[in-house]
């Protein structure tokens, strides 16, 4: 009889500590770092982390590829990103979960342009990310892959 009572009070206190262990984040799939590609020269541009603050994807330039300084500003900038150096912005941000490999509803900035537009995002792969940004609606945008850094 003690023999169970000690199985028992063994099996609670693994199952009360179980409890204290932290679990994934639902956006744990998509954290880490992700390489861009340009659309035009098909040469890879720069290095994109994605993280997560308050349960929300945010990505930001980790750093430039292709011989480009990492001390490069932005020069199509406005407000308060002009003139900042690159690295280290944050170009996409407040991208909330939707189904198991999809975020939407954020935001993501084109330094290149200086515009914001409407972004999502898909999982396709363990290593491929799809990033959409548009305006209005999803239909009217541009999408580009982002591969993972290993």
């Amino acid at each position: 009889m003690i023999r169970i009572t000690k199985i028992f009070t063994l099996l609670f206190l693994i199952g009360l500590f179980s409890a204290f262990v932290p679990q994934d984040s639902p956006n744990a799939k998509v954290l880490g770092k992700w390489k861009t590609i340009d659309d035009e020269t098909k040469v890879a541009k720069s290095i994109i982390e994605i993280y997560e603050v308050n349960g929300k994807v945010h990505g930001k330039i980790s750093e430039l590829l292709d011989g480009v300084s990492q001390d490069e500003t932005c020069k199509e900038c406005k407000g308060k990103r002009a003139g900042k150096k690159l690295v280290g912005m944050e170009i996409m941000y407040g991208l909330e979960k939707d189904g198991d490999n999809e975020w939407e509803d954020g935001k993501i900035y084109d330094p290149n342009n200086g515009k914001e537009y409407s972004c999502e995002i898909k999982l396709v792969s363990a290593d491929k990310l799809e990033v959409r940004g548009y305006i209005g609606f999803s239909f009217v945008g541009r999408s580009q892959n982002w591969y993972r850094v290993k």
